[in-house]
């Protein structure tokens, strides 16, 4: 079914690229941006992993650099029956963690230093078991390809703002100057974009926390992890991509510097119902 969505997503970034470009460039137009579109669908199917480390400048750690982390993942991921995924720390003080790669055999678990120091054991160890889940359940694939199409999206109605804006663009003699074509264009990309995120991330939240509670026999910690790192994302600001944010267990661009634009990718369901989820799972 994971599969099935990535399909679906890259038919229609390809579908919404070509067409943008046919509309602005006629068909030389629609041929530049299906190469662009072939080229962005490999990248985002082979490099996901790679592009969102870059964008948290995480690095990956090996069993030395953080041996107490390297074994509780080696063990909750036994337990799931997942291999060892790669072992990653992003700098931010923020606590907060995601899972990216295109499969299990590829996958990637990133903490950042703030989770490690601020949360307990038993809290952290729930969230790991988070970041597996989605592992286990083939979420990353989807949420990165998603997150990658809905930048996309957002740049398409930028550039439709500016060249409407600025006279619109030297294509089709009878569309490429029509100021309602970019207007409408300017209003839709974003919405395609927030709809495109909004529709691949809540249930997957709540399918993951209800996995990690089963992995971890203790639902109540996760919950707990839950309610802290939303208290510090709202007090320890992080200068991250919207578009990556939503990879992470809670949305870090939920702080008083939240970007103007984030609420185009705000893709988690509220942690009050997702903690009120976990606390059905301890009666």
């Amino acid at each position: 079914m994971q599969m099935v969505k990535v399909a679906g997503l890259m038919t229609g970034l390809t579908m919404i690229l070509v067409g943008f470009g046919s509309y602005f460039g006629g068909s030389n137009g629609a041929v530049l941006f299906l190469v662009i579109a072939a080229v962005m669908n490999f990248g985002m199917y082979w490099f996901s992993d790679r592009a969102v480390l870059k964008m948290y400048k995480a690095r990956v750690l090996g069993p030395q650099d953080a041996p107490d982390l390297y074994r509780m993942v080696d063990r909750l991921r036994q337990e799931a029956g997942l291999p060892m995924p790669k072992l990653a720390l992003a700098p931010s003080e923020q606590p907060n963690a995601f899972a990216t790669g295109r499969n299990a055999a590829n996958a990637v678990v990133c903490v950042t230093a703030g989770i490690v120091r601020l949360l307990p054991p038993r809290e952290l160890e729930g969230v790991i078991a988070h970041e597996l889940a989605h592992i286990k359940h083939r979420h990353m694939l989807v949420a990165t390809v998603a997150a990658t199409m809905a930048g996309a999206i957002a740049t398409i109605a930028s550039i439709a703002k500016w060249g409407m804006i600025f006279g619109g663009f030297g294509g089709r003699d009878d569309r490429g100057q029509n100021p309602l074509g970019l207007l409408v264009m300017a209003i839709v990309a974003p919405i395609a974009a927030m709809i495109v995120q909004l529709a691949i991330s809540r249930q997957n939240e709540y399918q993951a926390d209800a996995t990690a509670a089963r992995l971890t026999r203790d639902p109540s910690s996760l919950a707990s992890a839950l309610q802290r790192i939303e208290g510090y994302a709202q007090q320890i600001p992080m200068a991250i991509n919207p578009a990556a944010a939503q990879l992470a267990i809670i949305n870090p661009l939920s702080g008083p510097r939240r970007p103007a634009l984030a609420g185009l990718f705000n893709t988690h369901p509220s942690t009050e119902e997702r903690v009120a989820r976990l606390r059905q799972l301890s009666l």
